[in-house]
């Protein structure tokens, strides 16, 4: 277009000469040559606004063309299986004891930060992401807890600011290209009894709903997870894999939370979306898990400290003892029930105590990680923030100066994981 410009200019100056050439003695001649030059002129312009114009249609087209693609925001989640995004994933990290920290002194709709640091961590930030993802993690699982901020039925309303938030560590790792888990964590209407499935279905389908509706165009990089441990919390059945009524409810509350994403719009028909059995146990509750039929973007979540009294146990012992055959059995299970029928699998939280064991614990981690990369599932460790005093203390990342406080075990996961 600016050639143009110049050469109109050009063809106006030409003009104007040959108005003066006809003062001139010569002006036969001047004006002879002026005007050929003006009609050469005249020809570079047209051709010039002829190129100019098929630039312009040109552009014109591919602009079309990318915003036909960009409208068809499903176009390549359509193709993708829940395997081929599980295949992708090396190891990941949990920011626990952050969003998932509840309270019960002050009101739901109170200020974000007083929920996230309720537990002792500070406020996630974009800088201890980074750091994580720089050590090698490409998986980022946000607990998050809901129960505090979901308003009075029938609606079950999420207070604004409270998904907001949770929209905001979201994007912390899915703007860096990290794959992002996020579920519903602490919460206290989903206990697995028959006389609660109702309550429990209705306000399942009203949070997804909301949920799915607020992050319905994130590409394949996200992932919702229906639930975490869903279980007969207080009783005898808490962690010991259920009964028939627990198991029965979870898989139908696993199925609400399945269709309520995916009647909903944008990427979400075509989502991942990982389900657990009761308790996310991974022994008795693993087999009991009732898949959906023909959706091959569901992924089954499992929690796993094995070997317990090494790795979960507050009264269990320092060396691990090279004791592999709880672990041993994970693997042989996941692949027998899930893997070898062709559904993926994710340990979303595995870990061992510090006990001031290091070394027992990098050791450790090589192993587990090591046999669950042999079957295809990757791990997602759970950090915590928690470094000392007599809790689980599974803190990994200072959250404070985003540095790995134990690096020897950082090294083994990463090894593990294929990542050095």
């Amino acid at each position: 277009m600016r050639k143009i410009v110049c050469d109109i200019l050009v063809l106006c100056l030409m003009m104007a000469m040959t108005g003066c050439a006809k003062e001139n003695s010569a002006a036969g001649s001047s004006v002879a040559n002026v005007s050929a030059v003006s009609v050469e002129v005249e020809k570079n312009v047209m051709e010039s606004a002829n190129m100019e114009t098929t630039v312009i249609e040109s552009s014109i087209a591919e602009n079309s063309q990318e915003e036909s693609e960009s409208e068809n925001i499903n176009k390549d989640m359509e193709s993708l299986s829940a395997m081929d995004i599980v295949n992708d994933m090396r190891i990941g990290w949990n920011i626990g004891n952050t969003l998932d920290s509840t309270r019960t002194d002050i009101a739901g709709d109170e200020l974000p930060y007083q929920f996230e640091t309720a537990w002792g961590n500070p406020q996630a930030t974009q800088e201890l992401i980074d750091a994580v993802l720089d050590a090698g993690f490409n998986v980022i699982r946000i607990p998050v807890s809901w129960t505090n901020h979901i308003g009075p039925e029938p609606e079950y309303l999420i207070t604004e600011s409270w998904m907001e938030r949770v929209q905001e560590v979201v994007d912390y790792a899915y703007n860096k290209g990290a794959y992002v888990i996020l579920n519903i964590h602490h919460e206290d209407w989903n206990y697995p009894y028959y006389d609660n499935l109702d309550r429990a279905a209705a306000e399942m389908e009203a949070v997804w709903g909301q949920i799915a509706e607020v992050f319905r165009d994130y590409d394949e990089h996200l992932i919702f997870e229906g639930q975490n441990e869903p279980r007969k919390v207080g009783t005898p059945l808490e962690w010991n894999g259920g009964d028939a009524e627990g198991w029965e409810v979870v898989n139908k509350t696993n199925q609400v939370f399945i269709d309520t994403v995916r009647q909903s719009g944008g990427c979400n028909p075509y989502r991942m979306l990982m389900i657990p059995g009761y308790a996310a146990n991974c022994t008795v509750g693993i087999q009991h898990i009732v898949l959906p039929e023909n959706d091959n973007r569901i992924i089954i979540s499992v929690h796993a400290y094995e070997p317990y009294d090494f790795a979960l146990n507050p009264n269990g012992r320092r060396e691990w003892n090279h004791d592999t055959e709880s672990i041993d059995s994970l693997m042989n299970n996941l692949k027998i029930l899930f893997l070898d029928k062709g559904t993926p699998v994710i340990i979303g939280e595995f870990g061992a105590v510090g006990r001031e064991n290091e070394s027992e614990r990098a050791e450790w981690a090589a192993y587990y990680v090591h046999a669950a990369k042999g079957i295809g599932v990757p791990c997602v460790w759970w950090d915590n923030g928690l470094f000392e005093g007599s809790g689980e203390r599974f803190g990994l990342f200072d959250r404070h100066s985003y540095e790995c406080r134990y690096p020897e075990i950082l090294t083994a996961l990463m090894q593990a994981a294929g990542q050095q």
